[in-house]
């Protein structure tokens, strides 16, 4: 038996009822050699790390911009936390593990630089409907082509608003959620947005007092209602209790001036760069400009700009923008 075999095996015999086994995959749109290693979405995680796209979400905002501090998040970081939480999560509920690996490891792929702010940015230059989950199947699937299966791609286009074909997709909506709110809440203190004290008192009693404890709380919480079942659910009032602690961290930190007073800088630059190339498309890099052959240029430009980080947009801007000073 080759080691793809045992791990056919190793899910049929260990697995949950309700687990999605690689077996039952509905493929990639172009067919690969099968490999005697690894198993379908463990390819697809070695894919997606290998590609550009990840690569990139090491220098994307996650909330703060560009913070030259080395302890805050960045997309990368996140997807990373993302990962970690959903393999917790999958292997205790006896769920595909591998499976929802891949997905955690790719739902953020096609997210624009400056975060959210990039996003606001496309919606009103390019398409009113432009999402970063979107943006990501368009990635994996056009960009780059990484041809990943059809239960990876599901679970990356659904992981914001839930409705993944898989328990295991179902799961990267509750670990995404999960990560960023501890972590927003952690990076805000860092930066003095926060203390710790300021979360309400209820909800400290109730989730905990740190970021591991809220963690586990969650996590924990997801993996009693979950049990057994064929649905991802968290208890009522841990529910009510993150939704509240959501809603703090919103009007605390994601409508905070200080930590967004960039985020119009940040917005108007890319409009202008996205301007720029809507108007010189000659200007595009070699790989944007043959795109043009079969794509509109407002799609191709939103690619551009929705691909670069968030140091790549500014020193572009400045090339673009920005005069050098006379050194004559």
């Amino acid at each position: 038996m080759t080691v793809c075999d045992l791990i056919r095996e190793r899910e049929r015999s260990t697995l949950s009822e309700f687990a999605f086994l690689t077996e039952n995959t509905r493929g990639r749109d172009y067919p690969i050699n099968p490999c005697d290693l690894r198993g379908e979405f463990q390819r697809d995680r070695d894919r997606i790390i290998h590609s550009k796209a990840f690569r990139r979400l090491m220098h994307k905002t996650q909330v703060f911009l560009s913070p030259e501090a080395d302890h805050y998040r960045t997309r990368l970081t996140h997807t990373l936390e993302v990962s970690q939480i959903a393999r917790t999560i999958a292997r205790a509920l006896r769920l595909n593990e591998d499976l929802a690996e891949a997905i955690a490891l790719g739902h953020d792929l096609g997210h624009t630089p400056f975060g959210h702010a990039g996003e606001r940015v496309l919606r009103r230059c390019y398409d009113p409907s432009f999402a970063h989950y979107h943006q990501s199947i368009r990635v994996v699937e056009i960009l780059e082509r990484l041809n990943l299966t059809y239960e990876v791609r599901d679970g990356i286009l659904w992981h914001t608003v839930g409705g993944a074909s898989t328990l295991e997709g179902r799961i990267i909506r509750e670990a995404d959620r999960i990560a960023y709110i501890n972590h927003d809440i952690d990076d805000a203190c860092r930066a003095g947005i926060l203390t710790a004290e300021d979360i309400p008192f209820e909800l400290r009693q109730g989730l905990g007092d740190t970021h591991g404890e809220r963690i586990n709380t969650m996590v924990t919480s997801i993996i009693r209602a979950s049990e057994g079942k064929n649905e991802i659910a968290m208890e009522p009032e841990i529910r009510a209790m993150t939704d509240r602690l959501h809603a703090f961290l919103f009007e605390n930190v994601y409508r905070n001036p200080i930590a967004k007073g960039e985020e119009g800088k940040a917005e108007a630059m890319l409009e202008m760069l996205f301007r720029y190339f809507e108007s010189h498309p000659e200007k595009l890099p070699a790989e944007y400009r043959r795109a043009l052959e079969n794509e509109t240029v407002g799609r191709v430009v939103c690619d551009y700009i929705s691909c670069m980080t968030d140091r790549y947009a500014v020193n572009l801007y400045k090339q673009l923008f920005i005069p050098d000073p006379w050194r004559g």
